[in-house]
């Protein structure tokens, strides 16, 4: 790639449209395995100067502004003071659901402008998505009014006060403790009360704040913190709150971990290895078996998937929390540092990169040794130091919920929640739209299609051609996961005109029409796909879906995965499962044909291949 300009593509983009979709996704993904997205390394230095100026800088400034003991000209009070740990939570969360985080930028789909998230959410009018919009009073529909822009904005100000309220002295800490302090408990309040209400009318937002991650930080704040705070505290509280704030960073690691147990996650490393950029291209094809004839997953691919990757994020943290040795507590707290550094190193589609800045930060923080305040270690600080055993239980109950449900109904929950970021094991959709359907996409209110923003970008304009052929690498990215090539053989199997369709990755529709995504296919199906066909009007077959739900238990490797299929007009349409091993030993475009599937329900009327001319009369079982 180059520095202003892409490198150049394979093959010129207008002799490239020409292909048929599987020879233009065999070209798209060979080429992945050396040049990755391909997007200029000017992006790549706004995504560093966002990483480490507006989120690390700017959040250590406002934290030394607001405290006593945490000086911005002073590195070494960053990592000896707990309450950092706090304020550079409560930063990122807000930077999160304004959309400077993860969301930002074109490796998300937001070409121009690169920010999504508060552009939507202050409109009345743009789309919203409630969890149980039909069980929960008060949350029903799809569009946003003014209301809810009303308390999105009490969303922002509730994490602006933590921020700015200054930090208060800590009475008693452990001997050999330096003055510690935190955040008055009484500002964690309003957030704690305002992004739930505002899960519950829009969970976009809910889970762009990263609430799965942030909230349980603000809860223990609010209430272990306000014990170590209190008139007569003892040092036991203060040590209490340190182990929940260590439990609540290791069980995000383990949930992880755990998640890329089977096939899935082995096929996640090679592309993202790819797309680092400055990486020898000899260091890339080694991810795959022979590239770009065979783009499986090497044996190297196997070490760093699940050595590199899953032992690490399950066994290092178990250590972490478990061991009072100082030497392992150092060791552990720098490989997960090291760990971070890497996944930001490649610079992943939706780059989490202040999320891993900060998880590789905090680690040093909390175990590193360099002390909480002088003379003290804070790996002496381990579970078996919590001061109230069974006050474990819930604190435990609470954490786990989510990645225990989640992986036994992924149905029913975020992959978010369930802890199963980068695992590969995700509900995905590929969208199949007729001629002219893409374009009225922008008949919604903030909405512009990828293809054109690229038309438009500053500097470095893209023509018609070249756009089409950018927004197809990610159609690429998805077929060299295991989910790709299982949704690619379901359009194959169901359109006979899928050559003359616009086929675009769901994770990238989802981003335009309603701001965010990162990875979760539940913001982007048939709700999503219904509420645009309440603004669009479509006929039968105009827009058609290939969705998968995310793989439950995936470590039972027989486990089938569950799709279905969605036409924007009829609704769910078909409901089968696919076998995950016959998507991994195929290639991304699918060479041998379709993989098998197996289809569980079809409506009435309903016929693959064909144009529907009437309404399917059999009712979906599951809806």
């Amino acid at each position: 790639m180059g520095f202003l300009k892409p490198a150049p593509e394979p093959m010129p983009p207008a002799e490239f449209l020409t292909l048929p979709l599987q020879e233009r996704i065999r070209v798209l993904s060979t080429n992945w395995v050396t040049e990755g997205f391909n997007t200029p390394r000017v992006l790549h230095v706004v995504y560093i100067l966002k990483m480490l100026g507006l989120y690390f800088a700017v959040g250590l400034a406002i934290t030394s502004w607001t405290t006593d003991h945490v000086a911005f000209s002073d590195p070494g009070t960053w990592f000896a003071n707990i309450v950092v740990y706090q304020k550079l939570a409560v930063w990122l969360m807000l930077l999160e659901v304004i959309g400077l985080g993860g969301a930002f930028g074109p490796l998300c789909g937001h070409f121009v402008p690169m920010l999504g998230n508060i552009r939507y959410w202050l409109r009345p009018g743009t789309i919203r998505m409630a969890p149980w919009g039909r069980r929960v009073p008060l949350t029903g529909g799809d569009e946003r009014t003014v209301a809810d822009v009303v308390l999105y904005v009490a969303v922002l100000a509730s994490l602006v006060l933590p921020l700015v309220v200054h930090a208060e002295a800590v009475p008693l800490v452990p001997s050999g403790t330096g003055p510690q302090e935190l955040v008055p408990p009484l500002a964690f309040l309003p957030i704690l009360v305002t992004m739930p209400l505002m899960g519950l009318r829009d969970k976009v937002v809910f889970l762009a704040a990263r609430s799965e991650q942030y909230l349980p930080i603000m809860l223990f704040s609010a209430t272990l913190g306000a014990l170590a705070l209190r008139d007569g505290a003892t040092p036991a509280a203060f040590v209490d709150l340190v182990v929940a704030f260590k439990i609540i960073i290791c069980v995000v690691w383990i949930g992880a971990g755990v998640s890329k147990i089977g096939e899935h996650f082995i096929n996640v490393v090679p592309p993202m290895v790819s797309n680092t950029p400055g990486q020898l291209s000899v260091v890339k094809r080694l991810h795959y078996r022979n590239a770009p004839d065979d783009l499986r997953p090497s044996r190297l691919a196997w070490f760093m998937a699940h050595v590199g990757g899953t032992t690490v994020e399950i066994i290092i943290p178990v250590v972490l929390l478990t061991t009072a040795n100082d030497t392992v507590a150092m060791l552990g707290a720098v490989a997960m540092l090291v760990f971070h550094i890497f996944i930001t190193s490649t610079f992943p589609l939706a780059v989490p990169l202040e999320w891993n800045v900060y998880f590789g930060y905090i680690a040093l923080v909390l175990w590193g040794g360099t002390a909480l305040g002088a003379g003290f270690d804070a790996s002496t600080y381990n579970i078996w130091d919590f001061s109230a055993p069974l006050l474990l239980i819930p604190i435990l109950a609470l954490l786990l919920f989510g990645p225990i449900l989640g992986n036994l109904r992924p149905d029913l929950v975020s992959f978010l929640p369930s802890m199963r970021q980068y695992a590969g094991n995700w509900a995905s959709a590929v969208w199949a739209m007729r001629p002219g359907v893409e374009q009225r996409l922008n008949e919604l209110p903030l909405v512009e299609v990828q293809g054109d923003q690229l038309q438009r970008m500053p500097g470095m304009a893209y023509t018609a051609d070249e756009a089409e052929m950018t927004v197809q690498k990610a159609l690429a990215w998805r077929s060299m996961h295991s989910q790709g090539r299982g949704l690619f053989s379901v359009l194959r199997e169901h359109l006979d005109d899928l050559e003359t369709r616009d086929v675009r990755e769901g994770e990238f529709m989802c981003n335009v029409l309603v701001g965010w995504n990162f990875g979760d296919g539940h913001l982007h199906d048939e709700r999503l796909i219904a509420a645009v066909q309440r603004r669009l009007g479509l006929e039968p077959g105009d827009l058609v879906v290939a969705y998968c739900e995310s793989q439950a238990t995936p470590w039972r490797t027989a486990r089938p995965q569950e799709y279905r299929v969605i036409d924007a007009a009829l609704g769910v349409v078909e409901r089968g499962t696919w076998d995950v091993r016959d998507c991994v030993r195929e290639q991304p475009w699918l060479p041998d044909g379709p993989v098998p599937l197996q289809v569980g329900w079809t409506a009435a009327g309903y016929r693959r291949r064909r144009t529907l001319t009437a309404p399917p009369t059999g009712k979906d079982p599951v809806s």
